[in-house]
């Protein structure tokens, strides 16, 4: 009984629906990618008084200009809250936020016991807070967290740091305390 299959025809389908697969594939993969980007974090201005805090110069100073600012560290935490929140948890407690917790940033420089050093890694410290701010954090093309470059003021930039590295007060502490955040 003669075959009615084509010997050719039957090494063409596998071509072709290996074919069709890899399109299916291609397309599923842009369509992810496009909500991915659609659902990537939006960098939006926070509305702050900054009245009290001293005017920054251009460019921007090297190292956090206010730290230990108990003004620039209130403003700060106001900052923090509307624009890093969402993602680093409110009152920079990380504990349960997607992000990274701030809090933990130049905690190594604490236990450097030499000055020059110790300042130097602090002066690291804020470079790559500052940069990390500015440009955000992409990675293979996924939008971690978004640049602020031209949204946050250079003295909110500051500020919001001095915030995430003043240490965590109690409730009873002073009347500029800044609120309790849990400690790792």
């Amino acid at each position: 009984m003669p075959s009615s299959i084509d010997p050719q025809r039957l090494h063409a389908f596998p071509r072709a629906w290996m074919t069709g697969a890899r399109l299916l594939f291609a397309a599923g993969a842009l369509a992810t990618a496009a909500q991915v980007r659609s659902a990537a974090p939006v960098a939006v201005s926070p509305t702050i008084d900054t009245t009290g805090l001293a005017a920054l110069p251009v460019p921007w100073p090297a190292e956090n200009p206010y730290r230990g600012d108990p003004l620039a560290a209130r403003v700060g935490q106001d900052a923090f809250n509307q624009a890093c929140a969402r993602c680093h948890g409110p009152d920079a407690d990380g504990s349960r936020a997607p992000a990274p917790d701030l809090r933990r940033l130049g905690r190594s420089c604490k236990r450097v016991s030499d000055a020059d050093l110790k300042r130097r890694c602090i002066q690291d410290v804020d470079a790559y807070f500052r940069a990390s701010v500015l440009k955000g954090k992409v990675k293979v093309g996924v939008v971690h967290m978004p640049a602020w470059d031209g949204i946050l003021k250079p003295e909110l930039v500051w500020a919001i740091r001095t915030f995430v590295e003043t240490p965590a007060v109690t409730p009873a502490g002073a009347a500029n305390a800044i609120p309790t955040h849990t400690s790792r």
